[in-house]
């Protein structure tokens, strides 16, 4: 078998290889059409950035880590295939979904979820211990890039300080596609924990449309009657869809 660690092109020994066709020889040149392209991609990619280069060519950048021997164009392809050609779907998806996936293996999934863990780092690091209600847009940020490209509901919990101040942020139930199961008295149980003075709802829906159903309607106003009871607020339920969210408390739901 062949050792990982001796990749060449920026392979590194963390990853394993692909469930793919063998690769050629390590000491057989790359050959000169797939060494030219990546040299013009990554070329072109640092002198005009991402907006320079289509979805497939941001993939072609990522996978040429994770399939260092050999011509990763349809690879790509086949990503944005399986997933109607949203970029940010391939990031978000499940490794089980990516395996999947024709010349899909352990190393690809690796490197897409480390570039998905980045990402939603990044933006979680503008609202962490920061006033949520002055950084609004900055959370939004964060819960479209953390959820909205999800396959399947999730559920998590913004705790808040007496300054409105990020505490927490926690995934508190994940769910199908089209349900998660919430329970109030497990969320006002972690916000005494936590020592909160405020919350912050979140949930995606799958399908992309943002509007509340009754359930959720229902969910939000037994969480905030549990929570007044502590004498804890509830800000806010947002629910993120594809390219947009809705606010509970903005739409008069709560």
């Amino acid at each position: 078998m062949r050792n990982p660690g001796e990749f060449n092109d920026s392979a590194l020994p963390l990853f394993g290889s692909d469930n793919t066709p063998a690769e050629p020889l390590l000491n057989a040149p790359l050959p000169s059409y797939i060494k030219d392209h990546r040299a013009r991609l990554r070329s072109r990619f640092m002198s005009g950035g991402a907006n320079a280069i289509p979805d497939y060519e941001l993939l072609e950048l990522i996978l040429f880590r994770s399939i260092p021997r050999r011509d990763v164009k349809p690879v790509a392809y086949a990503l944005l295939k399986a997933f109607d050609d949203d970029f940010n779907r391939i990031i978000s998806a499940d490794p089980l979904r990516l395996a999947e996936v024709e010349g899909v293996g352990p190393a690809v999934i690796s490197d897409l979820k480390i570039f998905e863990a980045a990402a939603q780092r990044m933006t979680r690091s503008k609202v962490m211990q920061r006033n949520i209600i002055s950084s609004w847009d900055a959370l939004l940020d964060y819960c479209h890039v953390t959820m909205s490209h999800r396959e399947t509901e999730q559920f998590r919990v913004l705790y808040l300080d007496t300054k409105n101040t990020l505490i927490a942020d926690e995934a508190q139930a994940q769910g199908t596609v089209d349900h998660v199961p919430v329970y109030p008295r497990e969320v006002a149980k972690r916000a005494l924990e936590l020592n909160a003075s405020a919350l912050i709802l979140v949930h995606n829906h799958p399908s992309g449309d943002p509007t509340p159903s009754e359930a959720d309607i229902q969910m939000t106003k037994q969480i905030e009657m549990a929570l007044n009871a502590l004498g804890i607020t509830l800000h806010d339920h947002l629910i993120i869809g594809d390219d947009t969210e809705l606010s509970l408390r903005a739409s008069n739901y709560i």
